[in-house]
């Protein structure tokens, strides 16, 4: 078993990365919205577009900021729940697994954040949200079972080493 790491430090520092994504999200959102309601970018001809694409992304971005917000939200309220070797894989659990090459890798289940990597020490934690395929896979297993996931490189074999 790794150094141990704190569920609530990886937490904070999850809560921290996710804001600072929606600051430069929201920056970029008011930024394009700004340039598609500007003076200068309207339409000089039946066939310019700018102002049409520049709309559609300021939209999208806006979108994005939305769920962003939402997903910040979310980690604002995670309440997270010490596991040990009895219990089984949920949301808020820290998870090491070993895989066929006897690596071992650790993640944490989010509802939210899936794919971001968080450095806590000397370890790196990858964040697994409970619909990613790896996330599912592991849902209700225990220390020591082992889970099959079907990735796009293939199927592959992981056994859980230890829960927390």
């Amino acid at each position: 078993m790794p150094t141990p790491i704190d569920k609530h430090t990886l937490l904070e520092l999850l809560r921290q990365r996710l804001a600072e994504r929606l600051d430069a999200l929201t920056a970029s959102q008011k930024s394009s919205q700004a340039g598609a309601t500007h003076p200068e970018g309207k339409q000089e001809h039946s066939k310019d577009m700018r102002s049409t694409e520049a709309s559609y992304l300021a939209r999208g971005l806006a979108e994005r900021v939305e769920t962003m917000r939402a997903d910040v939200a979310t980690l604002a309220t995670l309440q997270l729940r010490e596991l040990g070797p009895d219990d089984v894989v949920r949301s808020g659990a820290l998870v090491g697994l070993r895989d066929d090459d006897d690596r071992e890798l650790i993640y944490f289940l989010s509802p939210v954040g899936g794919g971001e990597r968080l450095d806590v020490g000397s370890a790196s934690v990858l964040v697994l949200t409970p619909q990613s395929p790896l996330g599912t896979s592991l849902l209700g297993a225990r220390v020591d079972d082992e889970v099959e996931v079907e990735l796009p490189g293939g199927k592959r074999r992981v056994a859980v080493d230890w829960l927390r």
